[in-house]
């Protein structure tokens, strides 16, 4: 194999979300973040409590609740336990209000 086609082949997109990376990169779709440092900080925050597990719990949910929370995970691109636990964490520091 040529060095040249090795180069080419080596860049070649992987599976088709690389692929459509690529056509987004060639199209000019991408656009950079308006506020990259307020962005990392957000993601970085949301992989330490993630990461930041202490224990584990059961909890009963009725199914009605337990599929909307489903839903609105998949929406967001998370695991929905990872989403409940992001806003019992949310409730526990105070920047979510209960309403009863």
């Amino acid at each position: 194999m040529k060095a040249n086609s090795r180069r080419k082949h080596f860049f070649e997109p992987l599976d088709e979300q690389e692929r459509d990376i690529q056509a987004a990169i060639e199209k000019n779709e991408l656009v950079p973040v308006p506020n990259e440092e307020v962005a990392k900080e957000m993601l970085v925050r949301a992989a330490r409590a993630t990461i930041a597990k202490n224990r584990h719990i059961s909890i009963r949910l009725s199914e009605k609740d337990l599929m909307r929370l489903r839903a609105k995970a998949l929406e967001l691109g998370l695991p929905y336990q990872t989403l409940i636990g992001s806003i019992l964490h949310q409730y526990a520091e105070g920047k979510v209000k209960a309403s009863f």
